[in-house]
């Protein structure tokens, strides 16, 4: 039986939308929207939209799309499209995703951060959420098949109960950290983040008028509702590791490779490493845009929903504040107007 095809458009037609996938060795997964598309059996772009002609000429040549506009809610209204995907810059993913959503789309992409302050975010969650949208964001470790296979084994108790979560790399905090709390929520089970304590970096970064003007480098320490507490590390390549009762496991070299560790008792010191699995190759790009057609088709939540995606944010946010405040964040965050710019 021949699987629906669903229809997208794609507001922003740079680097995420068309031309990413130019970093990545020959014959790697799609990794841009537009590429994952033409990757997915399930997936059309039938629309662009971007304010620059050069760049809507060159989305036309590369892919073939002949419907481009300058005005995203032209194209909407043009279009009617089951998929609107916004790869636009930061600052106007609250103000494009709230668009969209009340202009009816089915269904929604938005590159992270979704928000610079929790005022535009608590107004997305309700543009989204009050529509019952499928709507995930580009934080695709969430969709990476070795994530979800760490993830399955610590829920299955493979590492016994889980105690701490450890992130490793440098990293600002809204474009980057919002990738790393959101991968360790997910390797978590997704339990709620109680309070979180962070600087941002120099040290002596001063906050004036509530707002920051530039994405600043970050380094938290989150406390989750099911105890475990999760830290940055400010070093290395981008790993994550989970350490319980009775072992470990790694997710190795941004998502390459798993590295298991187990005791042989409750009562053992040492780890001892096994066997992981193996994960072919694939789109984490592909599956987070087909996460949000299965979920449309049965009505279940997306993997990435605005719920997490919105708590989330408060917690990325909330590491400002306490570093305005110098002192330990309880959620909800009670400054909803502080705002913190980023591409």
């Amino acid at each position: 039986m021949t699987q629906k095809k669903y229809r997208v458009a794609i507001v922003g037609l740079g680097r995420m939308g068309s031309t990413i996938d130019d970093e990545f060795p020959p014959g790697s997964p799609a990794y841009s929207i537009a590429g994952a598309c033409r990757a997915s059996q399930r997936l059309e772009v039938i629309a662009g939209a971007d304010i620059d002609p050069a760049k809507r000429a060159a989305f036309q040549a590369r892919w073939g799309v002949t419907a481009l506009y300058a005005d995203y809610l032209e194209m909407m209204r043009q279009e009617k499209p089951d998929l609107v995907a916004i790869c636009t810059k930061g600052v106007l993913h609250a103000e494009m995703a709230v668009a969209v959503a009340e202009a009816g789309a089915p269904m929604i992409f938005c590159e992270k951060a979704i928000a610079c302050s929790m005022q535009e975010a608590d107004a997305v969650l309700a543009a989204v959420g009050s529509r019952n949208i499928p709507f995930n964001t580009g934080v695709l470790r969430r969709f990476n098949r070795t994530y979800h296979v760490a993830r399955q084994m610590i829920a299955d108790g493979e590492i016994g109960e889980a105690r701490t979560a450890v992130h490793y790399a440098a990293s600002n905090l809204l474009h980057g950290h919002i990738h790393s709390l959101d991968t360790l929520s997910f390797l978590l089970g997704d339990p709620k983040v109680v309070s979180i304590w962070g600087e941002l970096l120099p040290r002596d970064l001063v906050i004036e008028n509530n707002r920051l003007d530039k994405d600043p480098n970050a380094i938290f320490q989150a406390l989750f509702a099911n105890g475990v507490e999760a830290t940055t590390v400010p070093a290395g390549t981008w790993e994550f590791e989970v350490i319980g009762s009775r072992g470990s496991v790694s997710v190795r070299n941004d998502g390459v490779g798993l590295v298991v560790r187990k005791a042989k008792s409750e009562k053992e010191r040492s780890f001892v490493a096994v066997p992981a699995p193996t994960v072919e190759a694939h789109s984490a790009t592909q599956l987070c845009l087909e996460d949000l057609l299965d979920a449309f088709e049965s009505g279940r939540p997306t993997l990435g929903n605005i719920q997490i995606t919105h708590h989330l944010t408060e917690a990325c946010l909330a590491v400002a504040e306490s570093h305005r405040l110098q002192q330990r964040i309880t959620l909800p965050l009670e400054n909803r107007s502080l705002y913190v710019f980023h591409v």
